[in-house]
């Protein structure tokens, strides 16, 4: 059994796209600091996000990093995440003198655990960072409270869930920043690229601050801003045909539960899948099984592959950990995630995806 239409490339061609190349060569802002694609896109995004100021950087992984800074953070101080995320953030945190302290995920949306949060008692702590991942939704209301009243700020990491709404907020508005990322991979692509996204003068001022090193030294430029704008007017539309091939997908595996757990998709939300994650249940103890799964997944054109390594076995040295982080540990060993870019083929190419992860997640188990 194939998927017919693999390889699946990314990004698409895009007629918009190459006009906005074309308007930067003829304008001449393609070679300058500054220019009207920059501008545009930071009201683009002041707009679509519902924030006061919005930072153009070079990358998610400085724009969360400018972000702890914006907040204040510095050595001595010590930052919250989650013990399954993105390995910059723990590096991020590590780069302005803080020290990580590791809280468990949910199990069932790979996402911070508000429970495990409220267990964070040190009174170093100075801030949080919530990922949004593989098309799960952190608990942001909750999570918001709990900050509030313990006096964190609150970064919120949106890289993977740009235009993802919860409770009709758009996501990256609940927290105190908002980060984005346009890497080659993402929703929104440049190659490389960012955005921070703050309601609060004083961080965005401190941004703008750590940023200055004579120049602007983690920079956006002109060509990157021109293509991310035509992609930006299309995001809403390509995230409502992704949720809608997702559900194809879903569909099309729900006969296996021993053995699969999707995501779980919260109440009053619309999230954006840059992923599609599983747990592969009996991978959360033997992690063979997965490499198993994936190699025979791939040679079948399902674009497919593991999730983060985490940070359950980083030192005592390094970070501090709040529990035993059960949930990160599991999922470390057992997560798939599907690439988003067979999300925008045709109806026929989901449910030949989920067909193809229905028969050998069937056959390993066999």
């Amino acid at each position: 059994m194939q998927v017919t239409d693999a390889p699946f490339d990314w990004p698409l061609p895009d007629e918009a796209v190459r006009a906005a190349l074309e308007a930067a060569y003829r304008d001449g802002s393609w070679g300058r600091y500054h220019g009207p694609h920059g501008e545009g896109l930071v009201e683009d995004l002041r707009a679509k996000f519902a924030s006061e100021h919005a930072l153009l950087c070079s990358s998610g992984t400085i724009g969360v990093e400018l972000a702890l800074r914006g907040c204040g953070v510095s050595a001595g101080d010590e930052v919250v995440l989650a013990g399954y995320d993105f390995s910059g953030n723990f590096r991020a945190v590590e780069a302005v003198g803080a020290r990580p302290v590791l809280a468990d995920v949910e199990l069932e949306s790979w996402c911070l655990d508000a429970k495990a949060l409220a267990e964070v008692r040190s009174e170093r702590v100075k801030a949080v960072i919530v990922s949004h991942l593989h098309g799960g939704l952190a608990e942001m209301p909750r999570i918001r409270a709990l900050a509030d009243e313990r006096g964190w700020a609150v970064v919120e990491d949106a890289c993977q869930q740009p235009g993802a709404m919860l409770e009709g907020q758009p996501v990256g508005s609940w927290g105190d920043v908002g980060v984005l990322s346009f890497g080659g991979s993402k929703l929104l692509t440049a190659g490389r690229g960012g955005a921070v996204l703050t309601g609060d003068a004083q961080i965005y001022q401190r941004m703008k601050v750590s940023a200055e090193r004579g120049n602007w030294a983690f920079p956006l430029s002109e060509l990157q801003a021109a293509v991310l704008r035509p992609q930006l007017a299309k995001l809403d539309e390509r995230n409502r045909k992704r949720r809608e091939r997702v559900a194809t997908i879903l569909h099309a595996t729900a006969g296996l539960d021993e053995w699969l757990r999707p995501i779980a998709l919260r109440k009053n939300a619309e999230p954006a899948f840059y992923k599609l994650a599983w747990s592969l249940i009996p991978a959360e103890s033997d992690p063979d099984l997965r490499e198993e799964l994936i190699v025979k997944l791939q040679a079948s054109g399902v674009p497919i592959d593991v999730g983060f390594r985490g940070f359950t076995r980083r030192s005592a040295r390094r970070c501090e950990k709040i529990g035993t982080l059960d949930c990160s540990e599991r999922l470390s060993r057992s997560t798939l995630l599907l690439h988003h870019p067979v999300l925008l083929k045709e109806i026929k190419t989901a449910q030949q995806v989920g067909q193809v992860l229905d028969h050998e997640v069937r056959q390993l188990a066999s």
